[in-house]
């Protein structure tokens, strides 16, 4: 899916890091969430309260999931899947575009 129809974006962005990972909330009609945003190269760990679904839209990185044993590679046109209430890490190799989908 290349846009969003029929949505409510919230004007204030979310910004992390210094300003080096920014995102926007996008809420849909049925009250589903995600954020549309972009991570600078660095390293970065996160916590969640929902489920999430990562799409890489552009970039390069490497992540650490709960559980795992080891960093995954993953390259724009990819996804991985964080679940709730966890903590995870991120090495932002390039300049990244992602687009994060809520599970509740």
């Amino acid at each position: 899916m290349n846009e969003f129809s029929n949505v409510t974006v919230v004007r204030k962005a979310n910004i992390y890091f210094d300003g080096k990972v920014s995102s926007r909330t996008i809420i849909f009609a049925d009250g589903s969430k995600k954020t549309l945003g972009v991570m600078l190269p660095g390293e970065y760990e996160f916590n969640t309260a929902d489920k999430e679904i990562m799409e890489i839209l552009s970039g390069d990185l490497e992540v650490m999931l709960p559980g795992a044993s080891g960093w995954q590679t993953i390259h724009g046109g990819e996804s991985f899947d964080v679940p709730a209430q966890a903590k995870f890490s991120l090495k932002i190799k390039t300049t990244t575009d992602y687009c994060c989908s809520f599970i509740k």
